[in-house]
């Protein structure tokens, strides 16, 4: 059956290596690309990742001077946590919208949380408050169908963050370059001096 397979897809002699040439550029570019938007990064939960694009800034500094920084990251908030493979499966989901709204540059300048998001942050504000929660409208063992968590805890953790422009002199950890060292060594440019 594979041998089948392979016959039908076999170019034709004369067009075997130009075959091989272009899937050799098109493999070349998909591995650039991989490692140009440091795709790895979002395996982990590196709050830092979060900051591969420039929008996240004003976010990751504000959680950075909050009470949360010491207990939590990025993910434990905005990702679910109830099984590894919903928690992999939103992360893809919403890495790839990210991905496509950041490279057609469709981003808004007042970021706001989707439903899936705002459902995923609820249950995680609960998963580790729960002993805090004394309101019955947040319905605990139920979906949240009164409130949110926010209704009242508005600036948690990331306090008056509204837009790109709320923060706009926060100190964030600076991008590394994309171009790789055996590209700086051939060209014989150097880091900057900082």
């Amino acid at each position: 059956m594979l041998s089948r397979i392979y016959r039908a897809l076999r170019p034709p002699p004369r067009w075997r290596l130009p075959v091989l040439l272009a899937g050799g550029v098109f493999a070349g570019l998909a591995l650039f690309l991989v490692h140009v938007s440091n795709a790895f990064s979002y395996l982990s939960d590196d709050p830092r990742t979060c900051v591969n694009c420039h929008i996240m800034g004003p976010e990751y500094a504000s959680w950075s001077r909050s009470s949360h920084r010491r207990c939590t990251h990025c993910n434990d908030c905005h990702v679910p946590q109830d099984h590894v493979v919903r928690t992999y499966l939103f992360k893809a989901q919403d890495g790839m919208r990210h991905a496509t709204v950041f490279t057609l540059r469709q981003e808004p300048q007042t970021i706001r949380i989707k439903a899936a998001g705002q459902q995923a942050v609820q249950d995680n504000c609960v998963r580790c408050h729960a002993a805090q929660v004394h309101d019955p409208r947040l319905g605990l063992g139920a979906r949240f169908a009164e409130r949110w968590c926010w209704d009242c805890h508005r600036e948690v953790p990331h306090g008056r963050t509204r837009s790109l422009s709320s923060v706009p002199n926060a100190r964030v950890p600076m991008l590394g370059s994309i171009v790789p060292d055996f590209m700086k060594q051939t060209t014989g440019s150097r880091a900057p001096v900082r």
